[in-house]
């Protein structure tokens, strides 16, 4: 009875996939319904509070302000953070979900789409959590009293920057399938392209255009110019857009074992 009911409800053609807002709160719970994911987390806020403390604990007053304590710790998240998007797409191939994820969801783009939905939602609720923990460590400095101001322009910059990071994270991810490899290759190749671009003196020119430590810091530090715009953007192409063009042609090609 209660079958045929049901049959009798959905209408001929009605779309009854899941909605992408739905896949989307199941991703994000995926980031911390692990042992991994959820003391990766908690790591992530700890690193964001010592860097914020040490920051009012060290150098002059005029150092102690909101803005100059948002931008260390929004480095301390950047650092962290993208490795949470690494193992939102990974965990589906290391333990093995994935035939259950397109079994329930037979259509991996949708897939894929609400994972850098989830990573992009996270970024922003991790940059609200370190807005709240630096004006929390301001509060409580005597010395930054009249320190509460933030420029909205690189607020807005800060949210582009941790968001660029974490879908290198992602794009790296998904390009790899394997969370180690991905973790060494998000450190250790933008570490490796800057030290050649920096030996090599012909390259010197190249690295403001494409070293992602010299023009992603920059959006932390002061508002842009149209010039570094461009030159985030170049980088944006190499070691955003290409991780993610990549990771989405294996994602979306690749063999379930």
């Amino acid at each position: 009875m209660s079958a045929a009911t049901a049959t009798a409800t959905v209408a001929p053609g009605r779309d009854t996939r899941p909605g992408l807002l739905t896949l989307t709160r199941v991703e994000l719970r995926k980031t911390y319904d692990t042992r991994a994911g959820f003391w990766l987390l908690i790591s992530v806020v700890l690193l964001m509070l010592a860097t914020a403390l040490i920051t009012v604990l060290s150098g002059s007053d005029g150092d102690h302000t909101w803005g100059n304590l948002l931008n260390n710790s929004s480095q301390a998240l950047n650092f962290l953070l993208p490795v949470v998007g690494i193992l939102l797409v990974t965990s589906e191939w290391s333990q093995r979900t994935a035939l259950q994820t397109f079994t329930l969801v037979p259509h991996r783009g949708r897939v894929l789409v609400t994972k850098i939905a989830a990573s992009i939602v996270l970024s922003i609720l991790a940059l609200v959590a370190a807005l709240v923990l630096t004006a929390l460590c301001t509060a409580i400095n005597p010395a930054a009293t009249d320190a509460f101001h933030l420029d909205t322009g690189l607020v807005l910059q800060t949210v582009l920057y941790t968001v660029l990071s974490m879908l290198t994270g992602v794009g790296l991810g998904a390009a790899i399938l394997i969370s180690a490899p991905a973790i060494v290759a998000l450190y250790v190749l933008p570490i490796a392209y800057s030290a050649v671009t920096h030996v090599i003196g012909g390259l010197h020119g190249l690295a403001r255009w494409t070293d992602q430590s010299e023009t992603f810091s920059d959006l932390t530090a002061h508002t842009l110019s149209g010039h570094e715009w461009a030159q985030v953007a170049t980088t944006s192409l190499l070691w955003v857009a290409l991780p993610v063009g990549i990771g989405a042609y294996r994602f979306l090609r690749g063999e379930i074992r």
